[in-house]
């Protein structure tokens, strides 16, 4: 019997500030030895790669990204992803979601996820409150490069609590 698998994910544009928080974040993990069932991946900014990695299988799904909640920049937050059920949409507005999946952010990448049967039922996204998102520019902005390491811990301490609880259906 093998244990549960967890995937792990840094999504983001490095080339626009603070939003390359999540691809630091899984630079920095994939760069520490993880536990059996882990898998690190940095999907930047394309959503069909993140599905993707979903396609082999796991048992939970952490995402790291920039997420805007108003909260002072570098805040580190761990949020209970909620995905949207496309099949309960009309055409149209399921259309205007989902069209170009290469640009997608993280939350339309998670509802194809969905769609096609991947998603975990587990998913977790540790963000970090970015002060600049939209300024073109390579580069953290301090307060947000401080809270790599508070994100890694979390990131951690999530992974322990997954894998020690065991939130997975026995096979």
């Amino acid at each position: 019997m093998t244990g549960p698998r967890v995937l792990v994910v840094g999504v983001g544009n490095v080339l626009n500030g603070d939003d390359g928080f999540g691809v630091e974040v899984a630079r920095r993990l994939a760069a520490r030895p993880q536990p059996a069932g882990v898998r690190v991946a940095e999907t930047g900014i394309g959503g069909i790669h993140l599905v993707h990695e979903l396609m082999d299988g796991y048992d939970a799904l952490v995402v790291v990204d920039a997420v805007d909640r108003g909260r002072p920049p570098g805040t580190v937050m761990v949020i209970e992803a909620e995905v949207l059920d496309v099949s309960e949409m009309e055409t149209t507005t399921r259309h205007d979601l989902l069209a170009d999946m290469h640009l997608a952010t993280p939350e339309r990448a998670l509802m194809v996820a969905r769609a096609v049967g991947v998603l975990p039922e587990r998913t977790v996204i540790v963000g970090c409150q970015p002060r600049r998102i939209e300024a073109l520019g390579v580069g953290l902005t301090d307060e947000v490069a401080e809270a790599v390491d508070t994100a890694v811990t979390e990131v951690e301490r999530c992974l322990a609590s997954l894998l020690h609880l065991q939130v997975f259906p026995s096979p």
